[in-house]
This record gives C-alpha cells, sequence and structure tokens, in this order.
C-alpha cells in the first residue's frame, strides 16, 4: 500500500469537498439517475464510499448518517427540492448501471 504525504492527503481531502460542493449546490439539477446512467456513481454512491471509510476507521455510521452528512440534510429534503421523476426509459437503464456498478456487499 502506497504512503500518502499529509499535503497529499489533504489535497484528496479539498477535491472531495469541491466535487460535493459542485453536485450539491452548482449542480443540484443533475439527477442521481442520470450520474448513475452515465458514470456509473452517483451521489449516493459518494456517501456510501463515505460511510464505508468510516466503517473501515471503526467509526460507527450507517448509510442514512452518511447521507444526512453528504447531502448536507435528509434524502426526504433532498428529494423534495431537487429530484425529478424519471422516464421507464431511464429506469431501466439505472437498473442495468446499478447492477454492473453496485456491488452485492456496497
Amino acid at each position: 500500500m502506497t504512503q500518502h504525504s499529509q499535503t497529499e492527503i489533504e489535497l484528496q481531502a479539498a477535491a472531495f469537498r469541491r466535487l460535493q460542493k459542485h453536485l450539491m449546490e452548482d449542480r443540484v439539477d443533475v439527477q442521481n439517475i442520470d450520474m448513475m446512467n452515465l458514470a456509473g456513481f452517483c451521489r449516493n454512491c459518494l456517501s456510501r464510499w463515505y460511510q464505508e471509510a468510516a466503517n473501515a476507521r471503526g467509526i460507527d455510521m450507517d448509510k442514512t448518517q452518511a447521507r444526512e452528512l453528504y447531502y448536507g440534510m435528509t434524502m426526504e429534503e433532498w428529494k423534495r427540492n431537487h429530484q425529478t421523476g424519471a422516464t421507464p426509459e431511464k429506469q431501466k437503464a439505472f437498473e442495468k448501471a446499478f447492477a454492473e456498478n453496485v456491488k452485492p456487499n456496497d
């Protein structure tokens, strides 16, 4: 395993925070389903990866807590304020993208 310098860790964290700001403030119009269908990940994946990192370090965090930390609000608030409906075609593409990108233990 490669040892990262403190500066590299700080730069990676800064890039993550900027990505989070971009998705949570600058581009709330971009839907999770579209991200998953195009890129194979979405905001929920990022919050899950955050949770997995916390759990790996012995921090007890569940999916709901991780999403609230990542989103800065509850999922219900996010959906109410930003989520739009998805066409049947998008939903079918999502099922395929989810199966290809989210492993059973994810």
